[in-house]
């Protein structure tokens, strides 16, 4: 089997001298062969695809020019695997006669280098014929759901099946990955007319005619509700095309990075589910649950779980969109069990039982975790909805929960229109906080108080968990104040919300949900960065778990 990952690669002459090709699609956990073997900066794809050569047996790869890490993987590839055929083919950036005629020379040197390998025999007839016979797949048309067209770098097949099972039509696919490949080709000009297609497809930001790729969204962006644009970790050639088309375009664009290993998918899936729901939301097409008939009196209870990474909360509400009971417990080893927990304690709270709720629906990192619920919404949404809930001029909401932060804006109706995530490290979140209070040795309900008593204005400089505790660290050998100390994490933190903030516009009022609302050092920090007063619920941790609740209202 021939692996390549690039969409220029000629994989149809493999196949007409019957050679199995495979598109690799790294799922890799970490990068340990890679960081051994490449510098650590090395694009996160690049390093993910050595991981998957190293633990799959090809015979061969095919790389193109395509950028400076391939370019190094090839060097890597060919030094550690001798005796396999790894080649690196040229791929001229611009396409016009020439540049065809070049590619085509560049081709049959490649295939020559292979019948020297192998000892097979290419015949443009047998290409002409396998072309021919290629099978077309027929695409699956929905009708009134949400449709979205996916831009951007490479996706790997992982992250487009999440996005398919959201039940969105993907009117097109732009990426290197989602493009089909059928080609007609002249049969007296085989290999030239085959080449000419394959430098034809839709550019890739390396390709000279990628400064017009904006150009195919003028005719589609009625066909569409909104584009979902991925990145890949240092590749900053998409991330400026990003830049661009949201400029350009004016539907919602949800911009999504991947570093290509499975640990990413948990803050990927949140954030495609959330955008999937705003815009289900504005278009009116959210789903009417069955509810108890409630006429002859009787009360109609329903339940939200947060299930959370530090906490899970719960709120019960009645018909009447009033609180009956709340709890918030510590989440243990197992979501499920800390669900379970919850549900019982607020069952008790509420004087309830488990069959006098109506409807339970779950939300935060571990929602899909709850089997008794009965639907699960991403926590964007329900902590919109359930700001809005607490107060309805809120426009604007700093969510800092156990191992993220997030920044929500809503409409004048409390719809969700714009959102953004920190990455999928812990800086600036509440783990980070419990981190630097046992640091300093104090209860993480001192850090706050304590930190407001400052004198000594430190600057904490590095936002990594790990270099930030080396600080402190320094800090404390230095005999430092432990408020001063409390005083510059919070204010590194607040500079961390404050440009997640900034993404999205500043627009108050302004609301901050979460445990770490209960800091009322991060509180002050951040008011000062704004120059805004936040508004505080009087038990913001709940307050994803409210939305839940009002969701199973609806």
């Amino acid at each position: 089997m021939i692996g390549y990952v690039c969409k220029y690669t000629p994989i149809e002459i493999f196949g007409a001298l019957g050679v199995e090709t495979k598109r690799i699609e790294p799922d890799v956990t970490n990068f340990d062969q890679a960081d051994t073997l490449m510098h650590p900066n090395m694009c996160s794809y690049t390093k993910a695809v050595l991981e998957d050569v190293t633990a799959h047996d090809y015979e061969g790869i095919i790389l193109t020019t395509c950028c400076d890490s391939i370019r190094r993987l090839y060097d890597v590839l060919k030094e550690h695997f001798p005796d396999k055929f790894i080649y690196l083919l040229d791929v001229p950036r611009k396409v016009n006669e020439f540049s065809t005629k070049l590619y085509e020379k560049y081709i049959l040197e490649m295939v020559t280098e292979y019948e020297q390998y192998t000892g097979k025999h290419f015949d443009e007839e047998e290409l002409y014929q396998y072309l021919k016979n290629m099978k077309r797949e027929p695409k699956e048309e929905k009708e009134q759901g949400i449709k979205v067209g996916i831009m951007g770098a490479r996706l790997s097949q992982g992250v487009l099946k999440m996005i398919e099972r959201t039940g969105v039509e993907i009117v097109f696919n732009l990426s290197c990955t989602g493009l089909s490949r059928e080609f007609t080709v002249d049969s007296k000009k085989v290999l030239d007319s085959y080449t000419s297609a394959l430098l034809n497809q839709f550019p890739c930001m390396r390709m000279q005619k990628a400064a017009n790729r904006e150009n195919y969204l003028e005719g589609m962006e009625n066909e569409v509700d909104g584009i979902i644009y991925h990145t890949v970790k240092f590749c900053d050639n998409y991330s400026y095309e990003y830049a661009h088309i949201k400029e350009l375009f004016h539907k919602p664009i949800l911009k999504i990075e991947t570093d290509y290993t499975k640990q990413c998918a948990g803050q990927i899936r949140t954030r495609v589910e959330a955008f999937v729901e705003s815009l289900t939301v504005s278009k009116n097409l959210s789903r009417k649950r069955k509810k108890r008939n409630t006429a002859g009196g009787e009360s109609m209870y329903v339940l939200g779980i947060d299930s959370g990474s530090t906490s899970t909360n719960a709120v019960i509400l009645n018909e009447k969109k009033e609180i009956v009971a709340f709890d918030v417990v510590r989440t243990g080893a197992k979501s499920g069990e800390s669900a379970e927990r919850i549900l019982h304690s607020v069952l008790e709270k509420a004087n309830l039982k488990r069959e006098d709720i109506d409807t339970i629906i779950s939300t935060g990192y571990g929602r899909v975790s709850i089997p008794f619920a009965d639907e699960n919404v991403t926590e964007i949404s329900c902590h919109g909805k359930g700001a809005n809930y607490c107060n309805p001029k809120v426009r604007t909401i700093l969510d800092i929960g156990g191992q993220d932060s997030k920044v929500i804006k809503l409409n004048e109706k409390g719809e969700v229109i714009d959102f953004v995530m920190n990455d999928k490290c812990a800086a600036g979140t509440g783990r980070f906080l419990e981190m630097m209070a046992r640091t300093l040795e104090i209860d993480i309900s001192e850090l706050g108080p304590i930190s407001l008593d400052w004198k000594e204005d430190i600057t904490i400089s590095s936002m990594c968990s790990v270099f930030a505790e080396s600080e402190v660290i320094s800090l404390i050998a230095l005999n430092k104040e432990k408020c001063d100390i409390a005083h510059g994490i919070h204010k590194a933190i607040a500079a961390k919300a404050f440009s997640l903030l900034k993404r999205v516009g500043l627009e108050g009022e302004f609301m901050m949900t979460g445990g770490v609302a209960k800091n009322p050092g991060v509180v002050k920090a951040v008011e000062e960065k704004i120059q805004d007063k936040l508004f505080i619920a009087k038990e913001p941790e709940i307050v994803g778990a409210l939305g839940a609740a009002l969701y199973a209202l609806d």
